[in-house]
């Protein structure tokens, strides 16, 4: 019906067969022309190259022509650039090499048959490029994702540089030092860093112990016991530690009574600080603190005479 065909009859085609290869474009692994790119050529309006597909839909499946998506059209905005896209409200179709041979049979004009003759040669001049250098361009997506890979790797191991400096620098702890009298700040920030390095256990022997050293303990990573040996429990202590363990169900405090020890200790997993002050009089006056090399947590806790339980 003439009424339903395109009036290009007497039109001319604009662009010549390197015009048309550059128009043509890659979307879901096939080769494409877009509708206003085909109005173009075909020197009409966009819907009615449109119109004429949703007039003869059984002869454009899917695998002939298909809509763009929002992602689709918004990547090509941004990759394109050019002004075809100013006017345009819908999303646009795209023609696949089939669509596009189907379409100059609906259109059934010496024009429209010339202009698709110059595009089955671009598809196909497309095509044979493709084919000629399969090797370079499978090469040069080879380099780009060696190169992405490269990146994405040198960016995580930047982090994990970045986080390992970050605890050099938090807890790069001198293995002996002393603190003066009024340091008491500096003293607390020293144990308690010692204490948030704890893994699995703290042990601490000191005869001097109150709600203050167990304030300081409660920093520790969930999941590190704490067991704390003293010379004597007193009424306060135990009625600060039962508090203490009935808000804390999963983290709760050993006290156990032990008067064989003068110094104090300080076990950190593997480690054992030997320190110079109870943990409450931190910084009140001198003292001293080293880590003990040759002696482990296990060495000490042998010699208590402990029951075999513990």
């Amino acid at each position: 019906m003439e009424d339903k065909e395109l009036d290009i009859a007497n039109r001319d085609p604009k662009s010549p067969d390197s015009d048309i290869s550059s128009r043509i474009l890659t979307l879901k692994g096939v080769q494409v022309l877009l509708d206003y790119n085909l109005a173009e050529l075909y020197g009409v309006e966009t819907k009615r190259i449109n119109e004429q597909v949703k007039r003869n839909r059984d002869r454009f499946p899917a695998d002939f022509v298909f809509q763009l998506s929002n992602k689709e059209a918004n990547d090509l905005k941004s990759q394109i650039a050019t002004s075809s896209w100013g006017g345009i409200r819908k999303l646009p179709y795209a023609f696949t090499e089939n669509g596009i041979a189907m379409l100059s049979g609906v259109l059934r004009s010496p024009i429209a048959i010339g202009v698709n003759i110059r595009i089955m040669r671009a598809f196909t001049a497309m095509r044979r490029f493709l084919a000629n250098n399969a090797q370079m361009i499978q090469r040069m997506e080879t380099i780009e994702y060696h190169q992405l890979t490269m990146k994405q790797h040198q960016e995580k191991t930047d982090k994990r540089i970045d986080e390992v400096f970050r605890r050099i620098d938090q807890y790069n702890l001198p293995p002996q030092g002393i603190f003066y009298d009024g340091q008491v700040f500096d003293a607390y920030d020293f144990i308690s860093k010692l204490i948030k390095e704890a893994r699995q256990r703290i042990i601490l022997i000191d005869n001097y112990v109150d709600e203050s050293v167990l304030t300081m303990l409660d920093k520790r990573k969930i999941g590190v016991n704490v067991t704390i040996f003293t010379h004597t429990i007193s009424r306060q202590l135990q009625l600060d530690i039962d508090k203490y363990n009935a808000q804390n169900t999963n983290r709760r405090i050993i006290v156990r009574e032990f008067r064989k020890s003068h110094d104090r200790f300080l076990c950190i997993d593997d480690k054992v600080y030997h320190i110079g002050a109870s943990l409450k009089d931190l910084g009140k006056k001198w003292f001293a603190f080293s880590l003990m090399r040759d002696l482990t947590p296990a060495i000490i806790v042998g010699n208590m005479d402990l029951p075999a339980s513990f």
